[in-house]
């Protein structure tokens, strides 16, 4: 049991990720064949298996997934998970003690602490006379319990159990960092469409007014289109589109603009038919495409030019949306992308914060600007990433 303590104490400390598991474990050959080395190869091995199941959170689901690695690496004939309201499995060996695992948990579910348990059965043959029920946590909250039932216990189960209990809490610790992630976009993205709405929204009914009397089929193409980008702007699933959708829902927002600047307004698109089909973040590029109509040309003398590029960067796609406006200063914008300083309007940091959240942070935005310069905003993102689909 030593050496198996030892193991997971490591692995729950260091956090070793899945490839550096692979990576170690192909290299069994290299690294010697003696006990401590198989040890430590199949105490990781099996640690990465239980992992990706509790990633979801503490569900019945998941756990039922993880529970045979997790029992694999305490060595126990069973273990029993709980949350905080019901027995969520119980696997391995004596099923008639799964209606009493609840109860044995309801101590340290009650006030975290770790229970060394004596249990009476009826049945010789069964293997179970003794369980070791230890907390799980998330934020110092008790949101669950683990359960390692057998014919014995020991200084060592305890700790071994403890060990486990604590690489699963790690485990539900990220599960609830990505559903905090995702709320946070998604309360980003309903924040942008309600910065969207309202001005967007009056400029285009009053435009459309203005064509009912003196050009009818005019105002109900006008009508059609706004319909139709309202439509997907307001849309309640799926956090990605395709590179596509954006480009027609921003064509359809651009046809509404031109027919309210008229000839002032020239948009140039220059597009890689190769990247059509990426998957970006929903409204993405049509904020910035706004941002140049309304802070970058609405108030300027004259014409007013924008051009989007989208282009194939071999593993990624570089997109650009640039106009010739009265730009902004340096200063103020670096303080609205740090967010020390609140944008008025469609805002940069908003598409900022959710590209950096969704790919890291070298996939931020580029913002060139200055007063009277225009404004160039330029961003890049992976033709692929795991979670980033299309539904």
């Amino acid at each position: 049991m030593e050496p198996l303590v030892a193991v997971l104490v490591v692995a729950a400390l260091v956090g070793v990720p899945a490839v550096v598991l692979w990576r170690v474990l192909s290299g069994r050959r290299e690294l010697g064949s003696g006990p401590a080395e198989r040890a430590t190869f199949e105490t990781l091995h099996t640690a990465s298996l239980a992992a990706p199941p509790l990633r979801a959170g503490l569900t019945q689901a998941g756990v039922l997934k993880a529970s045979r690695h997790l029992r694999q690496l305490l060595g126990s004939p069973a273990i029993a998970i709980t949350n905080a309201e019901e027995l969520l499995v119980y696997d391995g060996t004596g099923d008639h003690h799964a209606r009493e695992a609840f109860d044995h948990a309801a101590s340290t579910l009650k006030d975290g602490r770790i229970q060394v348990l004596q249990l009476s059965c009826t049945q010789p043959e069964c293997p179970i006379r003794h369980a070791v029920v230890v907390p799980l946590t998330t934020d110092d909250r008790v949101v669950g319990s683990l359960a390692a039932y057998g014919d014995h216990t020991s200084a060592g189960l305890v700790r071994a159990v403890q060990e486990v209990a604590r690489w699963v809490d790690s485990q539900l610790e990220l599960a609830e960092l990505d559903r905090s992630r995702t709320l946070l976009m998604e309360a980003e993205v309903r924040a942008l469409r309600a910065q969207i709405s309202p001005h967007f929204i009056y400029n285009s009914l009053t435009t459309i007014a203005s064509f009912v009397r003196t050009d009818p089929e005019r105002a109900r193409e006008l009508l059609i289109d706004f319909a139709d980008f309202t439509r997907y702007s307001f849309r309640r699933h799926g956090d990605f589109t395709t590179l596509a959708e954006e480009l027609r829902s921003i064509d359809r927002y651009l046809t509404l603009e031109r027919a309210r600047f008229g000839d002032q307004l020239q948009v140039t698109l220059r597009i890689a038919p190769e990247v059509l089909a990426v998957a970006v973040p929903f409204l993405c590029i049509q904020p910035l495409v706004e941002n140049a109509v309304r802070h970058g040309l609405e108030s300027k003398p004259g014409v007013g030019r924008i051009s989007i590029v989208a282009e194939d960067a071999g593993s990624e796609c570089s997109i650009t949306v640039e106009d010739d406006g009265l730009g902004m200063d340096p200063e103020h914008l670096r303080r609205v992308l740090a967010g020390e300083e609140r944008a008025t309007g469609v805002g940069l940091a908003n598409v900022d914060e959710r590209l950096r959240q969704v790919y890291g942070d070298e996939f931020g935005l580029v913002v060139e600007t200055g007063k009277g310069a225009g404004t160039k905003v330029s961003m890049r993102m992976p033709k692929y990433r795991p979670g980033v689909t299309v539904r």
